[in-house]
């Protein structure tokens, strides 16, 4: 059962449309010394977990409640010994444990195959193991390839650890001063007179570079539904291309699909008011891609609830407004899935609507022209952006921009 009062993006106020106030945020950091009743491996690992380079919370009652449940104790002591980029064996992680590599194995193997908050590579003889970050990482690791269905009493109690963690606020930190990560395309109606439009614009072309489709559940809306907080817009909508498609596909994670199936997909999306993002990086041989809300996504979340920047390119195209066709009727603020737009409704008498009723905020605005859809009257339009943002040339790129904004993000929440 949907309750979308506890999630609001947009509110009604003295006749006023617009975003909801913005959710405080309750990150309470803690000293190790504050957690003497927990096991050592389990603090030693969530230490390592609350690491800037992971995108981390500070050590707090929230994370040490998710290791606790995602960990055993046996499990948390080798996970421990793992990190973010260089892998390690098994037979490492033995030695480093003080035990036989045939006790290791299968525990790295249950935490990367069955639970999946590990990632393994590599021949079976030779295998890596890699620590997740929490968000991005973990978190979709987990419920990649999950259904409603299917989830466990761990997945659920996962999801609801996992989400206080989150609405403590602390990924918003991460965000004011992240690279920009993601870029949302626009809707592809609200740009089809646009003879500017570059091919990363529309998702027809973005997909022409690609010979492999793949199509699963959205992460966030299975989280949000579990949670009785779904909003009941479609889940089999988020993609891999590439690479990235077909090792889903053989994992089972993902079905195959074409790419017409995957532009009926999006497109569908589309029409219920979901907006599609993809990696903001030109040149890549893998992509993915998944169709948001701001009530479930978490990217969008952190700007629809927190008022945070996000880790969201600038759009290339954004909405302008014709005032002598606009009657203030506020459809277009009730369609913004990120609270972009505030209207002053008109009153009974259309003729007395307000002079100056519309604001447009650039801060939250993504420019994905779902406001332009939703106005009968065609006030609206989407024009190019004054300053259209390039993407980050390669993956490397992206990574490099990273590290500055994460260590920045990390001094200030530590020093709350």
């Amino acid at each position: 059962m949907a309750t979308p009062e506890s999630r609001r993006v947009i509110e009604i106020n003295e006749r006023v449309v617009g975003p909801a106030p913005p959710r405080p945020r309750t990150l309470r950091p803690r000293r190790r010394s504050d957690f003497t009743h927990m096991p050592a491996p389990i603090l030693d690992l969530a230490v390592r977990l609350s690491s800037p380079l992971m995108m981390g919370p500070p050590l707090c009652e929230e994370l040490i409640a998710l290791v606790s449940h995602v960990f055993t104790e046996e499990e948390a002591s080798a996970a421990r010994r793992l990190g973010l980029a260089a892998g390690r064996s098994a037979a490492s992680v033995a030695r480093a444990e003080r035990r036989p590599r045939h006790q290791i194995e299968p525990i790295l193997d249950r935490l990367a195959s069955e639970k999946r908050v590990l990632l393994a590579s590599g021949p079976e003889d030779d295998r890596r193991y890699r620590l997740l970050p929490i968000v991005p990482g973990m978190f979709e690791n987990v419920l990649v390839g999950q259904s409603p269905d299917s989830l466990s009493g761990w997945h659920y109690r996962f999801v609801e650890l996992f989400e206080m963690l989150y609405e403590t606020g602390y990924s918003a930190a991460y965000s004011e001063r992240s690279p920009a990560a993601v870029r949302y395309l626009p809707v592809g109606k609200s740009i089809e007179a646009q003879p500017v439009a570059l091919p990363t614009d529309r998702l027809e072309d973005v997909l022409d570079r690609f010979d492999s489709f793949a199509v699963g559940n959205c992460q966030c809306r299975i989280a949000m539904q579990s949670l009785g907080r779904g909003c009941g817009k479609p889940l089999e909508n988020c993609a891999a291309m590439g690479r990235w498609a077909d090792v889903a596909v053989a994992a089972g994670l993902f079905r195959k699909v074409s790419k017409a199936e995957l532009l009926d997909i999006k497109r569908e999306a589309e029409s219920h008011g979901l907006v599609n993002w993809m990696m903001n990086v030109r040149h890549a041989r893998s992509q993915c891609s998944c169709s948001c809300c701001g009530c479930c996504c978490h990217a969008m979340r952190t700007v629809s609830e927190f008022s945070a920047p996000g880790m969201i390119a600038p759009p290339s195209f954004v909405p302008r407004r014709d005032p002598a066709m606009c009657d203030n009727c506020g459809k277009c603020a009730l369609s913004c899935p990120m609270g972009a737009i505030v209207v002053e409704l008109a009153g009974a008498d259309r003729d007395a609507r307000p002079s100056n009723g519309y604001r447009r905020l650039a801060e939250r605005c993504i420019g994905c022209g779902l406001c332009v859809l939703a106005c009968d009257r065609r006030a609206l339009s989407m024009i190019p952006a004054p300053e259209r943002p390039a993407s980050y040339r390669n993956w490397f790129s992206l990574i490099a921009h990273s590290v500055p904004g994460l260590l920045s993000a990390s001094w200030r929440l530590r020093r709350q």
